[in-house]
This record gives C-alpha cells, structure tokens and sequence, in this order.
C-alpha cells in the first residue's frame, strides 16, 4: 500500500471539493493502493475558541459580503462540478476547528478517519452546524459509529490539544500554507482541488510501477 496523507481543514471549501474529487477517482479505480491518514491544519489559528459570528468573519477577511461573494465564486463553481451542496448562507458562525482536529485524531483510532471527515464537512457546508461546539461533535461522533458519551467527556479534557497544535505548526514548517495538501509516499506534493481526471492518472501510473517492481520473495 502507498501512504496518502492529507493536511486539510474541516472549513475549508476547496478541501471538501478535493475530497469529493479525489473520491471520485478511488470509487473507479476500486484496487489503489492508497492507504489514507488525515492531518490537521487550521485555516484560522487564531479564532477565539467560540468561533465567531460569521457575517463579522466575512467582514473581516473579505471586507463585506460583496467581497466574500467575489471570493466565494469559483468555490461554488467548483462545487457544483463536484456534486457538492454548500449552503453558505445557512452558515451562522465560523468556528475554530482545534476540536474538529481532535475528533478526526481519535476516528483514526477506531478507523472512521475518512467517515468523520466526511461528515464534518456535510455538517458544516451542507447543514450549517456549527463544528466548533462539542455537543454538535459528539453528536457527529455517534452518528458515525463512535461512543458519544466518551468523545463528549474527551472534548470536555485538553486531551491532544498540544499534539493537534504540534502537528499543524510541523505542517506550516515543512512549508504547507495553504491546504488541501496531498502528500504521497512521503515523497510527492499535490497542492489544492485536484480533479478526478488527474487523480486518476496518478493512480493508474502508480499501480504500474507497482506491478513492475521485481517480486524479491524466495520459494523455499
């Protein structure tokens, strides 16, 4: 199997994109070799912990609405080539995503990395719910299989607060600035929405290589 790792945030529109995308060339080529972990990077480091009202956030950033629809543009696009819904007028509050890193860590424990993922983004792009409170995470928890009661009392401790921090800042250091990031085999970068297209030729030319490669085992 090749590692894919991915750095991504939960609030990022063009990392739910890539997502959708990169889905896409996996359900057609059903044998790739990808075995995929997901890390954390926040696109808002310094977002009080409460998130905060998300028309104050545009205004902020993009200097009012109509400078958040000129940016927001290709994005829904981009969107509804990929078959995504992005309610983003459903959207009340731009939260920090230091807990949604911390769920997305524990899923990878029980193997459901990809399935809270998943499910992060439809919460917060589709549904509008806000992804920084921790009831709404433990909800989220349980309804993809893993134990409400105890991710609720995880999110209430400061457990792996430092170790999602840590992993961010290794992320920023080895230059990522932006995200989603693509890295495969610990070797190769793909950088934002890539298309299925192109996924696809990645993956087809790795299992050739693959398939190449000398078979070393010796019959005994």
């Amino acid at each position: 199997m090749i590692k894919l790792d991915i750095i991504s945030d939960p609030i990022c529109p063009w990392c739910f994109i890539g997502k959708s995308y990169l889905d896409r060339a996996l359900e057609k080529h059903p044998d790739h070799p990808f075995t995929i972990e997901w890390h954390p990077f926040q696109l808002n480091p310094e977002m009080p912990s409460e998130g905060m009202d998300r028309r104050a956030y545009l205004e902020g950033k993009f200097g009012g609405k109509d400078g958040a629809l000129k940016a927001y543009t290709p994005v829904v696009e981009h969107a509804k080539t990929a078959g995504l819904e992005i309610n983003f007028d459903d959207i009340q509050r731009t939260p920090n995503t230091l807990d949604a890193h911390r769920l997305i860590h524990w899923a990878g424990i029980e193997s459901k990395q990809t399935l809270v993922k998943s499910a992060l983004f439809k919460a917060y792009f589709t549904d509008g719910r806000d992804i920084g409170d921790k009831d709404v995470l433990a909800e989220i928890a349980g309804e993809c299989g893993m134990d409400k009661m105890v991710v609720g009392h995880l999110l209430k401790s400061d457990a792996d607060v430092d170790d999602i921090r840590q992993r961010d800042a290794h992320a920023r250091e080895r230059g990522v600035s932006g995200v989603p990031c693509f890295i495969i085999d610990n070797q190769h970068v793909l950088s934002g929405a890539q298309p299925p297209e192109l996924w696809g030729n990645v993956i087809e030319e790795i299992m050739g290589q693959l398939e190449d490669q000398p078979n070393d085992a010796v019959e005994e």
